[in-house]
């Protein structure tokens, strides 16, 4: 059975999944969030961490939230300088920049994280300390231990 790091995808792959909020490693589209801001502690489709034992992973995740809004920033500002040079009304360039610095903060929030977890998965592939392959029984399991469960409760009240 080929190991985990030998089955990773591309990093171009990787950051592709992380742009749409895919789990970089597995594609699953339900991966982390479960709604738009709400997140998991596993990915549904391969039971990877979110955060991977170990401190720091909220930091990288921080600094490419910072990058991209402030990118984001530059860009709105240039662009709405350069559109209306020589005579650049203060008021409505510096009130889009603020709007769109805004809409890409709090909107990029669960793709940054995503888009780190990619960067993370090709800077330090899966290992057995991640838990995956103990995450994908636990998920492959649960329904049937439910079913499990559901028989034995049926089973007292006779």
């Amino acid at each position: 059975m080929p190991s985990t790091a030998d089955t990773s995808p591309t990093l171009g792959k990787m950051l592709l999944r992380g742009i749409v909020r895919r789990c970089p490693h597995c594609g699953n589209r339900h991966a982390f969030f479960t709604k738009w801001f709400v997140r998991r502690e596993r990915c549904a489709g391969c039971g990877l961490r979110w955060e991977r034992n170990y401190e720091g992973f909220m930091l990288g995740a921080m600094a490419v939230s910072f990058i991209t809004t402030g990118e984001a920033l530059l860009i709105t500002m240039l662009i709405g300088v350069v559109s209306t040079y020589p005579e650049v009304p203060l008021v409505p360039v510096l009130g889009s920049t603020v709007a769109v610095t805004v809409l890409v903060g709090v909107f990029g929030y669960p793709i940054s994280y995503t888009l780190w977890q990619a960067v993370d998965l090709y800077l330090r592939p899966v290992s057995e300390d991640d838990g995956e392959m103990h995450a994908r029984t636990i998920l492959s399991d649960a329904p049937q231990q439910a079913a499990e469960a559901e028989g034995e409760g049926q089973g007292e009240g006779r």
